[in-house]
């Protein structure tokens, strides 16, 4: 027996499965940028450091955020 895989891809997706999938990434990005300044600090790592750092990470998860809402946006007006 083989399962369907979880991972849908994007022109595949319902419009309900980017919404979630567009809120995950939010969260993900969040945590990261409040763990990553919450270690900085008990590092004494200065918070300019941290996040110049963490930037290009930030600009890749914003770039797929972007795509998903474009998606998203394509479907839910298309109909």
């Amino acid at each position: 027996m083989t399962e369907t895989s979880e991972l849908t891809p994007i022109d595949q997706a319902t419009p309900e499965e980017l919404a979630e999938t567009i809120a995950e990434f939010e969260q993900y990005r969040e945590r990261l940028v409040n763990e990553t300044l919450a270690t900085a600090q008990r590092a004494k790592v200065m918070k300019a450091n941290a996040m110049a750092q963490l930037e290009p990470e930030l600009a890749k998860i914003d770039a797929i955020i972007s795509q998903l809402r474009e998606r998203h946006a394509a479907l839910t007006t298309g109909n």
